[in-house]
């Protein structure tokens, strides 16, 4: 099947952008609300498109922080993503009209159990911050007046202090049984992060009353979710 049939401008067809796990799982009691029901399951298949109950509504299968970019670029109508990573997007071209309040998770400081993070800060020393988070941990440290290294790595944070590559990570938290399994701990809470829906603008206008009808679903389950 030509995937070029799922993105016409216009057209009927729409396609969802998600990325496995968590944010997956989270949103299938959302799209349920719409009357949409996932027929496969990303864990089990090899296929990057899935098909739905709806012939059309499609949903692909994606990197979460490749998420906004195929909203972005009208690959994808729409899509879950969580605020972390559109927060290193930036946003751009992308609507964003509801908190799903799903896959909540915090974003972090956290370093190795015997660093004197607070000693460190207060004296003004310029630390090593190993993360994938880079500008979320550009402006947090900035707006502290702490002088940084960002290091960018794209998995295995934890380790990263371990070694001595850095001194403390950013990275996103959700019960914190790795940082305690590799000796770390949070010593500074940036922000709560949950996942947003995003919409691609101009879905919005040529799509409106296919969208609109599964916006206003999703938004209904999503305030049960608060």
């Amino acid at each position: 099947m030509n995937p070029s049939a799922f993105t016409t401008p216009g057209s009927g067809q729409l396609i969802l952008a998600l990325s496995k796990g968590r944010i997956f799982d989270d949103t299938l009691p959302l799209l349920r609300a719409a009357g949409i029901e996932v027929l496969e399951n990303p864990e089990t298949s090899r296929k990057l498109i899935l098909a739905t109950n709806d012939p059309d509504v499609r949903v692909i299968i994606v990197r979460a922080s490749d998420v906004p970019t195929y909203v972005q670029y009208g690959a994808a109508d729409f899509g879950v993503a969580g605020k972390d990573v559109l927060l290193e997007h930036g946003g751009e071209g992308l609507y964003q009209p509801i908190d799903l309040n799903i896959a909540r998770c915090r974003m972090s400081v956290a370093v190795n159990a015997g660093f004197d993070y607070e000693t460190a800060v207060r004296q003004g020393a310029r630390l090593r911050v190993a993360t994938k988070f880079v500008q979320t941990a550009r402006e947090h440290f900035a707006r502290k007046g702490v002088h940084v290294d960002l290091i960018k790595l794209y998995g295995s944070m934890e380790l990263a202090p371990l070694v001595g590559l850095s001194d403390a990570i950013v990275d996103v938290v959700s019960t914190g049984s790795t940082l305690r399994a590799n000796n770390l701990v949070e010593v500074e809470q940036i922000m709560e992060i949950s996942s947003r829906l995003v919409v691609n603008q101009a879905a919005l206008k040529l799509k409106r009353a296919r969208l609109q009808p599964i916006l206003a679903a999703f938004e209904r389950a999503s305030q049960l979710q608060a």
